[in-house]
């Protein structure tokens, strides 16, 4: 009778063992999942993508795609009032090239440093000359860089419907393009996944002393195409023509919210822990019965 029931419970944990076993198996091949999908965004890391700016190559006649637009703009201390004033420009040449309405693309900016600053909602200004107008009065702010804190005031702020964004029924493509010639202050890598898990594209623009890893981390993939480099202030309004080349080769291009479906599968892998937990305690509890019940057998 006794042999019978150790037996039994011997085949019992057998049983919790290959459930423990494949529940390893599988949490095993998540992380491999995560991994490739981690390398996908960071393949480029430690080098600037090259560019060559061909202001040949862009179609006069070009038609831009409908955008939600939010420039993020750095005027931390690093950047000078001249240097300001030729961001200024670079926004103001950028929106020339816009095709501006409130059927149309729709044009944000937000300002940073220690402190971020909307200085006008995608709500506010439908015509050029008014939006122009605007951004000619914007004035830098100074002190430090909180690129992270930025991004995440543009998303719950700026990318909203009660700020002037259109509804996600409209499929109008959201875009945040960031200029910064600094190293961030605060975190960005989770402020940006979340940004572009919600359906915004982010393009990272780095300035002379700009740090590369960080504008990796926050733009969209591929990075050649969403991350751009240039040594001075005095040619970002280079960049002009580069973008309507890009934006202007959007109309294939579409933006899948949360591809990667990274939150799923965190929470999947914190369930899997859990039944890992519960199988590890079921085991230690069926390993004391044996124990005590050899110590049984060996008595008798």
């Amino acid at each position: 009778m006794m042999k019978s029931s150790l037996w039994s419970l011997l085949l019992w944990a057998a049983l919790l063992l290959s459930d423990v076993l494949a529940t390893y198996q599988l949490n095993a091949w998540d992380h491999q999942l995560i991994a490739a999908q981690s390398h996908a965004q960071t393949r480029n890391n430690g080098r600037p993508p090259s560019r060559t700016l061909d202001p040949a190559k862009t179609d006069s006649q070009c038609r831009s795609r409908t955008l939600d637009l939010v420039f993020i703009i750095d005027s931390s201390r690093s950047v000078r009032p001249g240097e300001f004033e030729k961001v200024k420009i670079f926004l103001a040449d950028m929106v020339d090239t816009l095709d501006i309405g409130s059927d149309a693309t729709r044009v944000a900016v937000v300002n940073y440093a220690s402190t971020v600053k909307i200085e006008f909602l995608l709500k506010s200004h439908f015509n050029k000359p008014d939006m122009k107008k605007a951004i000619s009065r914007i004035g830098p702010l100074a002190a430090g860089t909180m690129t992270g804190l930025a991004i995440k005031t543009a998303v719950n702020e700026a990318f909203t419907e009660e700020s002037g964004a259109r509804p996600r029924s409209r499929k109008v493509t959201k875009v945040a393009i960031i200029v910064t010639d600094g190293r961030p202050q605060d975190q960005v890598e989770e402020v940006s996944a979340a940004a572009r898990a919600s359906g915004i594209e982010i393009y990272a623009v780095g300035v002379d002393r700009a740090d590369m890893r960080s504008l990796q981390l926050m733009a969209s993939i591929p990075l050649e195409d969403h991350v751009f480099y240039v040594e001075t202030y005095g040619v970002i309004e280079k960049l002009t023509s580069k973008f309507k080349e890009t934006l202007c080769e959007m109309k294939a291009a579409v933006v899948v919210e949360d591809p990667c479906k990274c939150e799923a599968r965190l929470a999947f892998q914190k369930q899997t822990q859990a039944a890992i937990q519960q199988l590890t305690a079921k085991l230690a509890d069926v390993s004391g019965r044996i124990e005590r019940l050899e110590i049984m057998v060996g008595r008798a």
